[in-house]
């Protein structure tokens, strides 16, 4: 799959005359605990020549292809990520830590990984892992049934938004590191059904052991008390731009 996934990004790269700077691989898999059925999340980040920023005609900033049952592309211009990035979006931040690189130019993602640690705003990211959380849980049935996949998409951006609240720092892609942020005996259940998803379907269901259930509730209140009075941050664009720039205009033609 990595031979067609490549393949397919240099046909994405020809057909649409851009440069792509960087692709990778996001989703499950990405996170390290994928699914049989997994599809694969491939995502990149792009620019195109000088002259397509230089107009006072609004531009498209995305690129978007169909789905199947496997694949699922879509890239950014780089314009977008340096927006997204300045208001502290996590998207770009985990891209950036994907352990499954397709492409990437030199040097390109280790530069801009080091910028964003200057746009890390522990509220913005903390609500937005909550959020995931919280549409998450909405997913439990009978008190404690829940698809193994929604289970991880409720434990992967809680134990993010702890992370961010008690490390002051850009949390984790992968599940192994933020696993370490929990009790031991929790550590290896949560191992047990990392296990156990690998070999069963995204759709299949389980029951939350009851020390893991009570530990979902006390995390979530205690991340979603402790944020209240967290102060929001703002950024200054001057070192975007400046990346903006310089890299506009080393990939030119």
């Amino acid at each position: 799959m990595k031979t067609t996934i490549i393949n397919k990004l240099a046909e994405i790269e020809r057909s649409n005359e851009i440069k792509m700077l960087f692709a990778c691989e996001s989703g499950s898999r990405g996170w390290e605990f994928p699914s049989p059925d997994s599809d694969f999340d491939v995502r990149f980040i792009y620019v195109r020549p000088i002259n397509h920023y230089l107009s006072v005609s609004d531009k498209d900033d995305q690129l978007g292809f169909p789905i199947n049952d496997e694949l699922d592309i879509y890239g950014w211009d780089l314009k977008k990520v340096l927006k997204l990035i300045r208001k502290s979006n996590t998207t770009p931040f985990e891209w950036l830590q994907s352990p499954i690189v397709y492409r990437e130019q030199d040097h390109f993602r280790n530069e801009l990984w080091t910028l964003c640690q200057s746009y890390f705003n522990k509220k913005t990211n903390i609500n937005h892992y909550l959020g995931i959380a919280h549409s998450a849980l909405e997913t439990i049935i009978n008190g404690n049934e829940i698809k193994i996949k929604k289970l991880f998409y409720v434990l992967r951006p809680l134990l993010s938004a702890k992370w961010c609240l008690e490390k002051n720092a850009i949390a984790p892609m992968t599940i192994g590191p933020l696993l370490t942020l929990m009790p031991e005996h929790l550590q290896l259940l949560v191992k047990d059904l990392i296990a156990l998803k690998s070999n069963s379907a995204e759709a299949f269901i389980i029951k939350i052991e009851p020390d893991l259930l009570r530990y979902i509730d006390d995390e979530f209140k205690n991340c979603a008390e402790k944020t209240k009075d967290i102060q929001n941050e703002s950024f200054e664009t001057e070192m975007l731009d400046r990346f903006f720039r310089h890299t506009i205009s080393y990939y030119d033609n």
